[in-house]
């Protein structure tokens, strides 16, 4: 057995805590709850924090048993400040990995150092194509025939970072912001659970700005660059 075979194993046995941050309706957050609630899944949301008090993935949350912290921005004098509220919290729960999932609030880059290679975000692209917001409406504005998403380790710059797995999805002749929206939010389902799961069993490594995945298998034909095995949405 290779030492990264036997980390791998020490890995597996000991599950992974992870906290999600959100501001909204909490999709991907539903979709890790589901996946982390399988018993072979090798993650665990210890924590869910809220930067809005009414959004709806704080009842999922609950509904699932997970505790959950509301953060209001507002209520700060400063960035900082509101970041080390949020900082304080994580590390109290014992979290190993952060999940931006919806989290409209960008954080300083005080905290994303802390969380160097523990913290990632899934975007509704395939990056470095269309940063920021409204990607579908700029995608299908470019003429595009493939758009998608992609999950990243977190960097100061807006949606920058190493890529750990992206999702490609086919751009239709009648698609609208809609039916494009949909597609590539049923993308994103699948890939989050399977980043965090290649994190968690210590499989992803961030060497040089770019993210090395050991024992990667043939991928699925609408996955780009990542194995199988992740409940299928």
């Amino acid at each position: 057995m290779t030492e990264m075979q036997s980390a791998m194993q020490m890995r597996s046995a000991k599950r992974l805590k992870i906290g999600v941050l959100i501001s909204g309706r909490g999709s991907n957050l539903q979709a890790l709850i589901e996946n982390c609630a399988q018993p072979d899944y090798p993650a665990q949301i210890v924590l869910v924090i809220s930067s809005n008090p009414d959004a709806f993935g704080l009842a999922a949350a609950v509904k699932a048993g997970i505790p959950t912290k509301v953060f209001q921005h507002r209520k700060y004098r400063t960035r900082e400040e509101f970041d080390g509220e949020i900082d304080k919290a994580l590390r109290a729960a014992g979290v190993e990995l952060v999940c931006l999932a919806g989290f409209m609030r960008v954080l300083t880059p005080t905290f994303v150092g802390a969380w160097r290679d523990k913290i990632i975000n899934i975007h509704p692209s395939l990056l470095p194509a269309f940063r920021g917001l409204h990607t579908h409406e700029r995608a299908l504005a470019a003429g595009v025939r493939f758009h998608g998403c992609t999950v990243h380790f977190v960097r100061d710059e807006l949606d920058d970072g190493p890529i750990v797995v992206q999702a490609a999805v086919p751009v239709e002749p009648d698609d609208d912001v809609e039916t494009l929206s949909a597609r590539v939010l049923n993308a994103e389902h699948r890939c989050y659970p399977l980043a965090v799961k290649l994190i968690a069993l210590g499989r992803v490594q961030v060497v040089g700005g770019r993210v090395l995945i050991d024992g990667v298998e043939r991928p699925d034909p609408a996955l780009i660059g990542a194995p199988e095995g992740v409940t299928r949405h």
